[in-house]
């Protein structure tokens, strides 16, 4: 009998159904990355390529979205990071996000600006994106500053063709550039937002990170110092010098004390186990936290017999992220200001008497946080704060926030790389001679004297950006993370219950449908706050929707695909069959490849 053709109409009678991913699947055998960005994306592999690890490769990558992705990432701006080190088989944090001034306080926005934290310098805190991509590179990586950076300042230095998201993005905030003169020159063509595909040349950010390459070459000694000297370079030198002279000229509160006297922080990550498995997230100074704490609240619940994506699933797992955000805002805050009840949050035993609150009926507003030191699932009355901050804006009406970007790695040895860098290039002006926005993170702060993220001179704001780390000790490594500012860890959430509850691959995870709740004070200046917003993608079945609404959620539908549903990446690492496997969500321009 003759073969019969794949492509014979009786053929494709017999054969098993096939379900293609809108991104084929990426898989590898000597490294694999994803990131926010394909020319990040390679930049990493360049780098790998050349005989990097994975964090000399995350670094790169992560420096080459502050270039080529600056509608939503700055060189200058926060970049919270993860190693895990397969040697030793631990998982390290780096804290990517710098204090605000000495000259900043509460007070000062309060009087001077109407109770708010306006957008430009007011907002400013210590760009703490520098020190953190060469803190990790020093401790971890194999190569120098020059050669993981060259990706990125040839990016500058010579343009690269704005993508289709980009030129979306800057163009639907083209007026926020025309409020600053340097904004306006750089992102800005015959006063209209670059096109896609048109080239955008960044000379003088290129110029910045050949100053630090210059530092470290001159250095002499050993790379680390080489690296230090590059570091050095940003925060004691002429970039240094450029961007306390543009602050003191302009009435911004960045002196070049507080430049000179900023380093990152170095500690284990905080972990937790969900199953058989390790989770590993940054501290307190971020959201990332309440990402373990909602793994805690879902370990041990039978969430396969709910059913993917069915009412009941996705109602337990909205109702748990809800559970998880009331104790952030009651209790997050800069570790070195804020007494946080860490191992309370984070124990299981908590968890267990928190989880009693989800019912059959959603919450209409945020819960009610618990009370960790005592174990009560609920505070009591006279230790609660009042709500604090949490506007009520025009029903409907979406945040203009802009986020962040996301890169991991994993090499050949197993060592992975898991970061989340930010700041987009609307906030602020660009500061001249320097070629970029410095981190006005500081929209992340409160007002509210109640709050523990409140604002103080020294102290850090309670940043959204927050990698994730899954690790199962010789079985696998899997880190994952996504922008989306309060539906990161929303995001996060789903995509890896879809692989490890359901077994999906990477690429197919991070492209399913999700949700995700608004019921609670956004994160963002002026921290809108929409009680029992359930925001759905049109994927998810209409009649899976109205028995949501018919639980108490006030459902309101996106399209099939949006991008403020996150854009999830992640990469897993079979350490037993030496296969890694890939995905970069569509949703965003994110951007796989492997080796």
């Amino acid at each position: 009998m003759a073969a019969m053709s794949l492509d014979s109409a009786s053929s494709q009678q017999t054969a098993p159904a096939h379900t293609p991913t809108s991104t084929a699947q990426v898989i590898g055998t000597r490294w694999a990355v994803a990131a926010g960005h394909a020319l990040a994306s390679e930049a990493a592999a360049r780098v790998l390529g050349a005989g990097g690890n994975a964090i000399d490769a995350g670094v790169a990558a992560g420096i080459t979205l502050g270039v080529v992705h600056c509608d939503m990432v700055s060189v200058a701006g926060v970049a919270p990071i993860l190693v895990h080190v397969a040697r030793t088989g631990e998982t390290w944090q780096v804290s990517g996000v710098g204090p605000y001034p000495r000259a900043t306080t509460a007070a000062y926005f309060r009087e001077r600006h109407g109770g708010q934290i306006p957008a430009g310098l007011p907002r400013t805190v210590v760009p703490a994106a520098p020190d953190a991509w060469c803190t990790a590179l020093a401790r971890w990586g194999t190569m120098s500053f020059a050669d993981v950076a060259l990706a990125a300042t040839e990016h500058a230095e010579r343009g690269f063709a704005v993508s289709q998201f980009t030129a979306y993005q800057m163009g639907a905030n083209a007026d926020k550039y025309r409020r600053w003169p340097s904004s306006a020159s750089l992102y800005l063509r015959d006063n209209r937002a670059l096109r896609m595909g048109e080239v955008l040349v960044q000379r003088e950010l290129g110029e910045t990170l050949r100053r630090m390459a210059r530092a470290e070459a001159t250095a002499g000694g050993s790379r680390e110092a080489g690296i230090r000297a590059a570091r050095d370079e940003f925060y004691r030198g002429e970039t240094a010098k450029r961007i306390a002279e543009f602050h003191r000229a302009e009435g911004g509160p960045l002196a070049a004390s507080d430049l000179a006297e900023f380093s990152v922080e170095v500690g284990p990550a905080l972990r937790t186990n969900f199953g058989r498995y390790e989770v590993a997230a940054c501290g307190f100074w971020c959201q990332g936290p309440s990402f373990l704490q909602m793994l805690n609240l879902l370990d041990g619940i039978d969430l396969k017999a709910l059913g993917h994506n069915s009412a009941a699933y996705l109602h337990r797992i909205i109702e748990t992220i809800k559970l998880a955000f009331a104790d952030r805002d009651a209790y997050y805050g800069d570790p070195h200001f804020v007494k946080v009840p860490a191992d309370g949050l984070l124990s299981k035993a908590y968890a267990a008497v928190r989880r009693e609150l989800v019912k059959e009926r959603a919450w209409p507003e945020m819960p009610p946080a618990g009370d960790p030191d005592r174990l009560d699932s609920v505070r009591r009355p006279e230790a609660a704060l009042p709500l604090a901050g949490g506007s009520h804006p025009i029903p409907g009406q979406e945040t203009d926030a802009l986020d962040t970007s996301y890169v991991a790695v994993v090499d050949e040895a197993g060592n992975g790389f898991s970061a989340t860098p930010s700041d987009p290039n609307v906030d602020s002006p660009v500061v001249p001679g320097v070629g970029c926005v410095v981190s006005a993170r500081g929209s992340q702060g409160w007002l509210d004297p109640e709050h523990p993220s409140v604002v103080a001179p020294g102290k850090r704001p309670r940043l959204t950006p927050s990698p994730a780390m899954a690790v199962a000790p010789g079985q696998f490594v899997l880190p994952l993370g996504t922008p989306g500012g309060d539906v990161q860890g929303q995001a996060m959430l789903q995509a890896l219950l879809n692989m490890v509850l359901f077994g999906m691959d990477p690429q197919d995870a991070v492209e399913h449908p999700r949700i995700a709740t608004y019921s609670f004070p956004d994160s963002f200046e002026p921290h809108d706050y929409f009680p029992g917003r359930l925001c759905v993608e049109a994927r998810i079945a209409r009649e899976t929707g109205d028995e949501l609404a018919a639980r108490g959620h006030r459902v309101a539908w996106w399209p099939e695909r949006i991008w403020r549903a996150g854009a999830v990446c992640t990469i897993h690492a079979d350490l037993q069959s030496g296969i890694m496997t890939a995905g970069a969500d569509p949703r965003r321009p994110g951007y796989a490849l492997g080796w």
